[in-house]
């Protein structure tokens, strides 16, 4: 997938466990687990901003866009 979360480089920095971060914007610790393993397809916009709002960061912080490195030849 050409979209890496780095959620958890974000979370290690600030020194926040994700527990800590999904109480303060308001979803389950299992969906900041998924969104830390890249295994969901996408996020929503409020969501994003909360996450940004709490670690006091830009969503470029947190998603990477790295294009699929495949051979044509």
């Amino acid at each position: 997938m050409p979209i890496i979360i780095e959620l958890d480089v974000m979370l290690a920095r600030r020194k926040m466990r994700s527990k800590e971060l999904a109480e303060r914007i308001g979803i389950t610790e299992q969906n900041v687990s998924l969104l830390k393993s890249g295994k969901v397809k996408g996020v929503r916009f409020e969501t994003l901003e909360k996450i940004c709002d709490v670690l006091d960061c830009q969503p470029g912080d947190i998603l990477i866009y790295e294009p699929d490195k495949t051979s044509d030849g």
